[in-house]
């Protein structure tokens, strides 16, 4: 399969989130890896199957790939004809990427790029699928970060995206601690130019993009975390990377305590060990038929 070429682009250095991705401890990127085609884009495998049947060279975009192991499942679902290219906007999550794309037997069929949603660097009708997931309500504009998806996507393409809707997050027991960091995080999301509420507006965000109501097709999921290990990997993510460093200190500026990051930390803590403890999202889903 012939690999879909990037043209060159600038990217201003202060488009580029400040975490170094490239030198994070791996513990890190469990909680992102524990994500799949399977687990995160389940709405979408069935047209994967069906497209590589008449199309066995696939092209997919995943915009917002992270560490790359949404990509990487995407890679064996279509097999080795079809290419799943990974654009993320921090270059510091190339190397982890390619290392997912190494671990799941993938590398041959992959190839990864810088690049921002809004500007991606490809030509007009370029890619069959072009993907996003969690990447909408983190950023200005969402609706034009989906009408760029749909500008590279080729006529009978899909674009493809899930997103979570922040506002529906539903967790118990409801320890001080939890219910204190929801309304952090959502403070912080809103705060950076995203959206609380993503997921019920993707529909809307598709219209406004240029998709007609007919080419979509809207559906929901969740995420849930009752799975004893998949809440240890949920809760200690959230401590290691949202309760401590930049973070931590953004939350300080913005007149949260040390008493109330300590007290966040100790409830997700108690959490992981309570038998009764559950958290779901839900998360909308969209596939737009270009």
């Amino acid at each position: 399969m012939t690999e879909p070429q990037a043209k060159e682009t600038r990217i201003h250095p202060d488009a580029v989130p400040l975490v170094d991705w490239a030198t994070a401890n791996k513990n890190v990127y469990k909680h992102m890896e524990w994500r799949t085609a399977y687990n995160s884009a389940a709405y979408l495998v069935p047209v994967l199957e069906s497209m590589k049947k008449t199309n066995p060279a696939i092209t997919i975009l995943d915009v917002g790939a992270g560490s790359g192991s949404i990509s990487a499942t995407f890679a064996q679902i279509i097999g080795n004809k079809g290419h799943v290219t990974a654009l993320d906007l921090n270059p510091g999550t190339i190397p982890r990427c390619k290392a997912v794309a190494e671990e799941m037997g993938v590398i041959d069929m992959m190839s990864f790029q810088q690049g921002e949603v809004h500007k991606l660097p490809y030509d007009d009708n370029t890619f069959d699928i072009v993907h996003c997931h969690q990447l909408l309500t983190h950023v200005n504009a969402p609706w034009d970060a989906l009408r760029e998806m749909l500008r590279v996507t080729k006529p009978g393409g899909v674009v493809a995206a899930r997103e979570g809707d922040w506002e529906t997050e539903v967790r118990w027991p409801q320890l001080p601690g939890l219910v204190k960091f929801h309304g952090f995080a959502g403070s912080m999301l809103v705060g950076h130019g995203g959206t609380k509420s993503a997921g019920r507006q993707l529909v809307s965000w598709a219209l406004r993009a240029g998709a007609k109501r007919s080419q979509i097709t809207p559906s929901y999921g969740t995420w849930s975390y009752t799975d004893p290990e998949l809440k240890k990997i949920y809760a200690q993510g959230i401590i290691r990377d949202a309760l401590h460093g930049p973070v931590r200190q953004a939350g300080l500026k913005s007149g949260l305590t040390e008493e109330d990051f300590d007290e966040m930390e100790k409830d997700f803590e108690a959490w992981i060990g309570m038998d009764d403890g559950i958290l779901a999202m839900m998360h909308g889903e969209i596939r737009i038929q270009k």
